[in-house]
């Protein structure tokens, strides 16, 4: 580590001190206090990401590091652990899970053959590690896209897998046959059931298209809101509230705009 690398994050960590000590924000909060604000600064992160906004990653890389000495800060506080033990710790985990690069508690180095077979081994050695189940490392609170996403490609490294795209797209054909079969109809249970096997059947196809379900449905969203806000620019420009159009009158001007380059 650089004397300029070491020097930043020991001046973070005396400002953390400071802070805890001198302001009463600071001495007020508890990890239970910082949970939503850290969530908050993790999708201000992804939200970065999803535009390649070098800054604002830099930027919210830093929130995220103090939330992060802020916690540890919290845990010595407590005599629960210290910035040291988390350190060491996830230094340790990384040399132990990599055993094609430090070698295993033999010394000896594992050869692999791709990423996806040192994916395969580090689900292995989770489970030596002492979980019970490939999937118990998929945190319950992440958004449902994301959560989708991540069980499949851990079911997948136990060879739980479609062999390719068509097969997974017959069953995204199947699950929307059982939908259209249920819609409508008294059993709303059935059909947010079906619903849901059909949305998890579509994601498991745009991981076999090597495609970010999440971020794709992101990037929907925020075209959606462009042309939205275009199109009430629109009729705010010709003098009326999009409330007074008919539903023709929004389709033209939606229409107009999809056909514009968006910004």
């Amino acid at each position: 580590m650089s004397a300029s690398l070491s020097d930043s994050f020991l001046r973070l960590i005396r400002i953390m001190d400071e802070l805890r000590e001198q302001c009463p924000w600071d001495r007020k909060q508890t990890i239970q206090s910082l949970r939503q604000m850290t969530i908050e600064e993790t999708f201000e992160l992804a939200d970065a990401i999803t535009e390649s906004d070098w800054k604002g990653i830099r930027e919210e890389l830093g929130d995220l590091m103090l939330h992060i000495v802020f916690y540890a800060k919290i845990g010595r506080e407590q005599e629960k652990f210290t910035m040291e033990e988390v350190l060491n710790g996830i230094c340790e985990k990384l040399i132990s899970r990599h055993p094609h690069i430090y070698g295993n508690e033999k010394g000896e180095k594992i050869q692999v053959a791709d990423a996806d077979e040192v994916k395969k081994n580090w689900e292995k050695l989770k489970l030596k590690e002492g979980k019970k189940s490939v999937l118990e490392g998929v945190p319950r609170s992440l958004p449902a896209t994301v959560k989708a996403m991540r069980l499949q490609e851990k079911a997948r490294q136990v060879g739980f897998e479609w062999e390719n795209k068509d097969q997974v797209w017959e069953k995204v054909e199947e699950e929307m046959a059982e939908l259209r079969e249920v819609a409508g109809g008294p059993d709303h249970a059935r059909t947010e059931e079906e619903f849901g096997d059909l949305i998890f059947s579509l994601i498991n196809y745009a991981r076999f298209l090597q495609v970010d379900a999440e971020n794709a449905l992101e990037r929907t969203n925020k075209k959606f809101i462009h042309r939205f806000t275009e199109m009430e620019k629109i009729a705010l420009g010709n003098g009326k509230d999009l409330r007074q159009l008919s539903l023709e009158e929004m389709d033209a001007i939606w229409t107009t705009v999809k056909q514009q380059k968006q910004e």
